[in-house]
């Protein structure tokens, strides 16, 4: 059945940043959506194992990075390390969003959330970050699709 799930559901490729006062990650992610119009409301499902779940429970607030067709290189440097182990920000471009998060420099929009929200579903749990900010950083770019097979 998972296969089927797979092949057939499409995502986006998305980094999600997190700051505290004294860390900051960011993680590849795939299953992210828009869940509200009024307020603009995002969701994030993250695995409790993973260091940016605790990271985003600590500081309330995190940022969806949207990645291009062309940054592959993102998604693997922010998808296939742990960031307890690592600083995945090392050699990495950003600025901070309003309230810390780390913006990437080639990410083609972020959108800063804040933490309204938290729901168990399966072994995940979902995030529901009420958009605080976000910006288009650039125009014209075709997002980058998640395939299951590029990364297991």
């Amino acid at each position: 059945m998972q296969e089927i799930v797979s092949k057939a559901i499409s995502h986006g490729v998305y980094i999600v940043t997190v700051r505290t006062k004294e860390k900051i990650n960011g993680m590849t992610a795939a299953w992210v959506s828009q869940v509200s119009m009024k307020p603009l409301l995002l969701m994030v499902s993250i695995a409790p194992a993973r260091y940016t779940h605790n990271l985003i429970k600590e500081s309330g607030y995190f940022a969806i990075n949207t990645i291009d067709e062309d940054g592959e290189n993102y998604a693997a440097v922010f998808g296939f390390k742990s960031g307890r182990k690592v600083d995945k920000f090392q050699g990495i471009s950003y600025s901070d969003a309003p309230h810390g998060s780390p913006v990437l420099e080639g990410s083609s929009a972020y959108l800063e959330c804040k933490v309204v929200d938290t729901f168990s579903a399966g072994d995940h749990t979902l995030f529901i970050g009420e958009v605080t900010t976000g910006k288009l950083l650039k125009d014209k770019v075709e997002p980058l699709i998640f395939h299951w097979e590029d990364y297991f």
